[in-house]
């Protein structure tokens, strides 16, 4: 076998503190100086703490359950976010959107504003972060461009960090994205184009004003009911059965409880409506029946053989989104 070249003494690279380490390539030498590649010395670590996924990336946040709908549910819609430590000077206003133009993760318009996309691959395990690295670097970004993607800082901060957590959070659901450019007749053939096809594919959706976080959606076959709860999981399941089991979980005549979706930590309901079956028509059902959920959460009773089968029905429905 050939002998392994003997290594070069020169100069030993100064040892540094963790919190001094830069990030290099991961086949590069590790700036420790421990003469091991990044990626099996201090590359480890900060690959495990940008890959570690966040469970409920959201909790904490004002409107947790309408964060999560907007990521997984609603195509188009906007929020204005309010920051802990107010507007950057030259940024006149900072707009959560569903999504953006060619899927930007972010948009610094002409007027120094933000449009801050939800709905776009993140690098990390913890959307909140990745969000808050591009809201950042949108702040610098010039007038005029977007943001791209990039991997966020492990010790960056989160949205948690930046928004202010008493600050409303009231999305307006939008028919199309006209949002995007403010004079849609004028903008660039490349994003009249995105927003041609976006609004093509965008089902009708409404979120209801009488509870929380439920979205009605129009689709050729039905309409549907999506209804996104911050109960804990396992409660909530429990409390639907009971509704199940006893034939109160409709939201009337023709509506039916089909399952339900998991997440980004949440929970979120799902009924079928009838074709005819509008958001309006919903809006009394829905708040009765959140009534009779209050109800149903507050017991501590055994499943009844009934509650359970129906239980397990819905555990079998259950999807998970994240």
């Amino acid at each position: 076998m050939a002998k392994k070249r003997p290594q070069s003494k020169g100069k030993q690279q100064p040892q540094l503190k963790d919190g001094e380490i830069p990030v290099v390539g991961a086949r590069e030498p590790c700036p420790c100086g421990s003469g091991r590649r990044y990626k099996a010395c201090h590359g480890r670590a900060a690959s495990h703490a940008v890959t570690e996924l966040v469970q409920r990336p959201f909790e904490g946040l004002p409107g947790e359950c309408d964060w999560v709908a907007l990521r997984e549910l609603v195509p188009a819609a906007t929020v204005a976010l309010t920051l802990k430590d107010g507007l950057p000077d030259g940024v006149p206003s900072v707009t959560l959107a569903t999504v953006l133009p060619m899927a930007w993760p972010a948009l610094r318009r002409e007027d120094g504003s933000v449009l801050l996309g939800l709905q776009n691959d993140t690098s990390s395990g913890d959307i909140s972060r990745d969000l808050a690295d591009t809201l950042q670097r949108a702040f610098e970004a010039e007038p005029g461009t977007p943001v791209q993607g990039r991997r966020a800082p492990a010790d960056g901060p989160r949205l948690q960090d930046l928004l202010a957590a008493d600050g409303p959070f009231e999305p307006a659901v939008h028919a199309g994205f006209e949002f995007w450019v403010p004079d849609a007749e004028n903008a660039s053939a490349e994003v009249s184009a995105s927003l041609e096809r976006a609004n093509a594919a965008a089902i009708p959706t409404v979120r209801l004003t009488g509870v929380d976080a439920a979205y009605w959606c129009e689709t050729p076959e039905k309409n549907h009911l999506r209804w996104v709860m911050p109960h804990p999981e396992e409660r909530l399941l429990d409390a639907l059965a009971r509704l199940h089991a006893a034939g109160a979980s409709s939201l009337g005549e023709g509506t039916r409880l089909v399952g339900s979706f998991r997440a980004h930590g949440l929970t979120v309901p799902v009924w079928d409506l009838p074709t005819g079956v509008g958001a309006e028509d919903v809006e009394k059902p829905a708040a009765e029946f959140a009534e009779r959920l209050a109800t149903a959460l507050a017991s501590d009773a055994p499943l009844t053989a009934d509650e359970r089968r129906a239980r397990g029905g819905l555990t079998n429905r259950q999807v998970t989104l994240s």
